[in-house]
């Protein structure tokens, strides 16, 4: 079988065609795979070619969400959201400025972000995804910010990172503004209790906070609530929106918006 692609049915405009050799069954919602990167990611055919159109659609997606929402201009940061994606697709963003990047793991980061570092200076690297205490050592060293500070082991980890003389990230606390059992995240009930822990029990300088709200929720509510948490406690940054809501969030004051599908196509 080979695939081919039409211009309609995900985010970023791309929809894969998966065609048998007795005639096509209709459009899906499949990336095209033309292989893998060192560590088994697979990246879509449609990457290298069509993935720089979909970056600038984003950036002014953003511009004109801030325009709408009478915020200064470029004062929302744009974290691309690379996971699974292989180096050779993250490369033409690399190419094209973008210096921001989210990774949801520790490891995958590690095989892949060292080399283009290196190539491209100024690389600013996120963790958005959930961070065991026992990689918080890795973890230090690895990224310039880690957004998803949720528990007390995980905070007294990241202190003993801190205490050694280690690298010091930018910490974010994650709000699990939903309360959802399945997901990671401080209860929005105990945020007040847990940020004040952070910095006085720990020592840990918290400078933003990062949610994800209910996928069946409509988004807004969740963001409004967590500026609230924000301002209680004179916290300036808000990373919260990704593809399908960040004009939204960017409405509701978000400083960064996390996109990755709109940027990289839908993941298998």
């Amino acid at each position: 079988m080979f695939c081919s692609t039409n211009l309609y049915g995900t985010e970023s405009g791309k929809t894969a065609l998966l065609d048998w050799f007795n005639g096509p069954v209709g459009p899906v919602k499949l990336p095209c795979w033309t292989g893998t990167d060192p560590i088994g990611n697979k990246m879509p055919m449609s990457t290298a070619q069509e993935i720089l159109p979909a970056y600038q659609n984003v950036l002014s997606a953003i511009r004109r969400a801030e325009a709408d929402a009478g915020r200064v201009a470029r004062s929302v940061t744009l974290v691309a959201v690379s996971k699974t994606i292989a180096e050779d697709g993250i490369r033409p963003v690399l190419e094209a400025g973008q210096r921001v990047f989210g990774e949801n793991r520790v490891q995958e980061a590690k095989a892949k972000w060292p080399a283009l570092r290196q190539a491209f200076p100024g690389v600013e690297l996120h963790l958005i995804g959930p961070l065991q205490s026992n990689k918080a050592r890795e973890a230090v060293a690895l990224f310039d910010v880690i957004e998803t500070v949720d528990r007390r082991s995980l905070a007294e980890a990241l202190a003993a990172e801190f205490a050694r003389g280690s690298k010091r990230p930018k910490l974010y606390v994650q709000i699990n503004t939903g309360d959802e059992p399945q997901k990671a995240g401080v209860s929005p009930r105990e945020a007040d209790a847990f940020l004040d822990a952070c910095r006085t029990e720990w020592g840990l300088p918290i400078e933003g906070l990062m949610c994800i709200p209910p996928a069946e929720d409509p988004p807004s509510p969740h963001f409004a609530l967590l500026g609230m948490i924000a301002a209680r406690h004179g916290i300036t940054t808000l990373s919260m929106g990704m593809s399908g809501d960040f004009e939204a969030a960017i409405q509701m004051g978000a400083t960064h918006v996390r996109l990755g599908s709109a940027i990289f196509g839908t993941r298998g």
